[in-house]
């Protein structure tokens, strides 16, 4: 069985296992839809990201800074960095 789990994992077209299920649709490349895992869908997706950043599009500019890309708030979620404590007073 685990076998069988496995093979319909790298290759989820032959077990009839329908396309809008694939982590992978129209492949900026090939144009077919693929289903990857492991190290090569980490691997495509930095390229991605890095393909963004080389044709300067909005996407790529957000994730050169490092905020956030799906249009969700940053004033107050989000904030990455160092924190700025409050200090107590001192007792005399």
């Amino acid at each position: 069985e685990l076998r069988k789990i496995e093979a319909a994992l790298r290759a989820p077209s032959k077990f009839n296992i329908p396309s809008w299920m694939f982590n992978r649709r129209k492949d900026l490349e090939t144009g077919r839809d693929m289903h990857l895992i492991g190290s090569d869908l980490e691997l495509r997706i930095k390229q991605d990201i890095e393909f963004m950043k080389s044709i300067r599009s909005w996407k790529g500019w957000r994730h050169s800074l490092g905020l956030k890309v799906r249009g969700q708030k940053t004033r107050t979620t989000g904030r990455t960095g160092r924190t700025v404590g409050v200090q107590r007073k001192k007792v005399a």
